[in-house]
Formats: C-alpha cells, sequence, structure tokens
C-alpha cells in the first residue's frame, strides 16, 4: 500500500510503500509520548525504506534520543518549521522505515485489534482504551509488525 504523508505546514512531504499498513501498534514509552503522541501514545507503521521519497526534505530535522546516559540509533525525523513528527529510522533495521500514523494523510485501514505496548512507561492520566481483542504489553510485544499482519492474513501484496 501506497502511504502518503505531510507535516502540518505542508514544508514536508513523504511517500513510501507499505506491506503492513494497519496502525494497530500503541507505544507508551516516554520518547514516542513525549516527541509525537499528546493523547499518551504514538502508532507506528512500518514501510519499506528503500521506497520513502521525500519532498521537502531540507525542511526535516533528527532527533536521536538518550537513553540510560547512550544515545539511541534510532532517528526521529520531524520538520523543523512546524514540530510535526515524520517518521522513524534505525539504521540497526536499513530496510525498514516507521512512518508516524498521525502524519499520514491518505486511509489506512482500520485494525481488527490493538497492541499496547511499553505500559510500564505510561503515566496515570492515560487511559488505555483496550478492546476485547487488544493485547497489552509492560514492554515489547512477542511479535513485530510483519508478524502481526501475518498472523490477521493482512498483508499486502
Amino acid at each position: 500500500m501506497l502511504l502518503e504523508g505531510s507535516c502540518h505546514c505542508g514544508a514536508v512531504r513523504f511517500r513510501v510503500v507499505s506491506p503492513h499498513p494497519y496502525p494497530f501498534n500503541r507505544c507508551y514509552c516516554s520518547i514516542c509520548r513525549k516527541t509525537a503522541g499528546g493523547g499518551g501514545y504514538v502508532i507506528n507503521l512500518s514501510g519499506d525504506a528503500d521506497t520513502l521519497v521525500v519532498h521537502g526534505a531540507e525542511h526535516t530535522s533528527i532527533y536521536q534520543a538518550e537513553i540510560d546516559g547512550l544515545t539511541s540509533p534510532g532517528e526521529r525525523h520531524f520538520c523543523s518549521r512546524c514540530a510535526s513528527a515524520l517518521w522513524v529510522f534505525d539504521p540497526r533495521w536499513p530496510e525498514l522505515v516507521h512512518p508516524f500514523a498521525s502524519a499520514i494523510d491518505s486511509d489506512l485501514p482500520r485494525p481488527p485489534e490493538r497492541v499496547h505496548l511499553m505500559l510500564e512507561n505510561k503515566p496515570d492520566w492515560v487511559e488505555i482504551e483496550s478492546r476485547e481483542r487488544d493485547r497489552c504489553f509492560a514492554g515489547y510485544p512477542d511479535e513485530s509488525i510483519a508478524e502481526w499482519h501475518a498472523r490477521l492474513g493482512l498483508e499486502e501484496g
């Protein structure tokens, strides 16, 4: 599925092909929550890094979080004009890019279930809106984005 996204001010537009376009993974870690998740969590999608095309790349900046005194290799790309969170790239998995669902302008499919992860970092004010089929994890889930799509038969061709 072709995903098209942009920042709020329109200075940055991007597109990426995603075989795993369902926005199901809600991350409550402090980094995601504070850099991109106004509701207490953020939703990352998965795309093929080789297909990422960016217009207005000169208006993007990168933030790398500090975790336990070490700089994370994860590169959080955002618009330097309006601060919209756009995507995460991690050189440990160079074939992947993870756009934030909040930056996607094209229609996304509705997930049949959701995964709530990193709940050990969730602040008390955030309520988990969990449905019957949803799964919750204190840390990372036991399956990847690709494995979740495959288990539910939702992979794009």
